[in-house]
């Protein structure tokens, strides 16, 4: 009989496999990028039906089957089901979840990655932080975490972006909203680090598309 066994992370995004069962693809700290099967998550009165969920952070018990891996039970740690009540922030979001997904591999642990997730859908929440500079200082630091950065900004002279990029680079992450720009600087800021982006992600993200039809 195998055992269960628990992992902690992010469910990056959720698919309806027949009538009310979910198959999963959850970011995990342990185990990098895992798919997972949730047998009757659909159902109204199933235990996994909060757990079971885009955005959702947590402990997910797990049983090796036959064919992958079945959820057994989640602790849920964190929903951010307020993300959803705005449609633009709900496109960050999705968007982060989705650069996760791309750069994430399976059996490389990912316990930076879920921890920059979890921040950055916080940070996305405080009215002081703009959007932009939020999802600028989140694909600089993927960037990092997958060696495509540049140590300077790519095409900026001005010093506030210069300390800006500097200090994405090199604080912990419970450091790295702590900023803002001035207009100027922040456009300059998030060009950079787009251009470096669109250089090394060579993928058209949905979310990104939504974002820019409603722009």
């Amino acid at each position: 009989m195998k055992e269960d066994f628990v992992v902690h992370g992010v469910v990056l995004s959720e698919h309806s496999q027949r009538e009310f069962d979910k198959r999963l693809s959850i970011l995990t700290m342990e185990q990098g990028k895992m798919t997972v099967w949730a047998s009757g998550a659909k159902r109204p009165s199933s235990p996994l039906m909060a757990g079971s969920r885009s955005f959702v952070f947590g402990t997910f018990s797990l049983k090796k089957g036959k064919s992958g891996y079945n959820l057994q039970s989640v602790k849920v740690d964190a929903y951010f089901e307020e993300i959803a009540l705005d449609l633009e922030m709900a496109c960050y979001a999705a968007y982060f979840l989705e650069l996760a997904d791309f750069v994430s591999q399976e059996n490389l642990p990912a316990e930076e990655m879920v921890n920059l997730l979890y921040l950055s859908l916080k940070a996305l929440l405080h009215k002081d932080i703009p959007n932009e500079l939020v999802r600028a200082v989140y694909e600089l630091r993927v960037l990092l975490l997958e060696g495509e950065y540049s140590e300077l900004p790519p095409r900026s002279q001005r010093k506030a972006v210069h300390d800006a990029w500097e200090h994405v680079l090199g604080s912990p992450l419970q450091k790295l909203y702590t900023f803002t720009l001035e207009e100027g600087s922040l456009r300059d800021f998030c060009e950079n680090v787009e251009l470096l982006t669109q250089e090394s992600f060579y993928k058209e993200f949905r979310s990104i598309k939504i974002l820019n039809s409603l722009k």
